[in-house]
């Protein structure tokens, strides 16, 4: 499994996942999660994928053969819009179940894979989609400003409860984090290193991408300190009464 967010502000996009594949007590596995498809001063767009490995990569490379193609309707470096890449992406996911979906069922696999694609195209502002397996998407809005991906009920509630669309990227960033050691403490399938990427609003660039390996200072520190914060909280609050 896996767990991938997108958070969507004013400010630009924060987006991470984790690398974790397979896990067990003796089968650890990391693969990136994270792809970027980048042009200076035209766009930066970040995609994030869960689910089965090899049909994630498929999309993947369905994507990256399309670039070399002349049509707008397939070539991310040619596309007007995020809607058109988000399109681009859904296609690619149809063309892999098309070629696979059939050979999985016989051996009794579900298709599972499902993307979050964020970026920006000059001339638009920032956007981000949640891209399902069957190729149709949704749009992230300022009443719903984020996704996420593969594992996600660990890490929902502080979105839930903290998450605003005005929030600083710093801010959104710890906020990510924070989500993540929540979902990784509760997770085994859901593991260290982190890839992070926070992105300015009209830089245009990959300015901001940082992975966080295990033992990482700043995710230490996150895990303690947001831990002795709940406990302080947990305790302050009176308990209900239980008698008669």
């Amino acid at each position: 499994m896996t767990y991938g967010v997108g958070v969507m502000l004013d400010a630009g996009l924060v987006m991470a996942s984790d690398s974790r594949t397979n896990a067990g007590v003796d089968n650890v596995s990391t693969f990136r999660k994270m792809t970027f498809f980048q042009k200076d001063g035209r766009h930066t767009i970040c995609l994030l994928s869960a689910g089965n490995l090899s049909l994630t990569q498929a999309a993947i490379s369905v994507i990256g053969e399309g670039r070399a193609s002349k049509s707008g309707e397939v070539n991310i470096d040619k596309a007007k819009s995020m809607f058109r890449v988000a399109r681009i992406v859904g296609n690619a996911l149809r063309e892999v179940h098309k070629q696979d979906a059939e050979s999985l069922r016989k051996h009794n696999t579900e298709f599972n894979a499902t993307f979050l694609v964020g970026g920006q195209i000059k001339g638009e502002k920032p956007r981000l989609f949640l891209v399902y397996g069957a190729g149709n998407f949704i749009e992230a809005t300022a009443e719903t400003p984020f996704f996420q991906i593969g594992e996600t009920k660990y890490g929902k509630p502080v979105f839930d409860r903290l998450l605003a669309h005005d929030m600083p990227l710093a801010e959104a960033a710890k906020l990510v984090l924070i989500s993540f050691d929540s979902t990784i403490r509760s997770n085994l399938s859901v593991g260290m290193p982190v890839d992070l990427f926070c992105y300015e609003t009209e830089s245009l660039q990959i300015s901001h991408h940082k992975r966080l390996n295990e033992g990482d200072p700043y995710m230490t520190g996150i895990r303690r300190q947001w831990g002795e914060g709940l406990r302080k909280v947990f305790q302050g609050i009176v308990p209900p009464e239980i008698d008669g």
